[in-house]
């Protein structure tokens, strides 16, 4: 599935990103919806210099959030937390999806092993249904590609990818 030199990539990314875990987290929760209304304004598919680097300290906050705002269903799974862009809740939830990514990474080969743990919980005890971590992955894609600029390149993005699909069919490997 992975070659040595993606593993090696990928362990090197979520390294590079747990320092920023909450910001990243929370984004990949938040900001879909800032892409999606930009895109959708009649302005074209690219943000003008402005409205990037707006949109790009505003895509910092959150990228839990932009799953929240892109694709709103899966709101439900939360309603006990405060999901307001820069809550303490948000940042924190944020912080753990990046934790638990960086160390599915550093785990690759043991993966499934690595996240029983959390595939149970998700399944039996939150009952996620495995298509929003599908959803989710699309946010932490585009979450990346906004923070990392011109290192997230294709070769970064098709092993990320690759990734997030193998830490989404493990997770969503108990659901039934």
């Amino acid at each position: 599935m992975l070659s040595n030199t993606e593993k090696e990539l990928i362990v090197h990314i979520w390294e590079k990103m747990l320092p920023v875990a909450e910001d990243i987290g929370s984004e990949a929760l938040l900001s879909c919806s800032v892409l999606r209304k930009h895109s959708h304004s009649g302005r074209g598919r690219r943000l003008r210099s402005a409205q990037t680097s707006t949109c790009l300290c505003f895509l910092r906050y959150s990228s839990v959030y932009r799953m929240f705002t892109a694709f709103p269903k899966t709101k439900t799974y939360f309603n006990h937390l405060d999901i307001s862009p820069r809550s303490q809740h948000l940042r924190c939830h944020g912080k753990k999806i990046i934790q638990a990514l960086a160390e599915g990474a550093r785990n690759i080969t043991t993966l499934p092993t690595t996240l029983a743990h959390l595939s149970r919980f998700h399944a039996y005890q939150l009952r996620i249904h495995p298509t929003n971590f599908k959803l989710f992955n699309h946010c932490i894609l585009v979450t990346l590609a906004c923070n990392m600029g011109d290192n997230f390149t294709p070769v970064a993005h098709a092993a990320i990818d690759k990734f997030l699909s193998a830490f989404s069919a493990v997770l969503a490997e108990k659901f039934r």
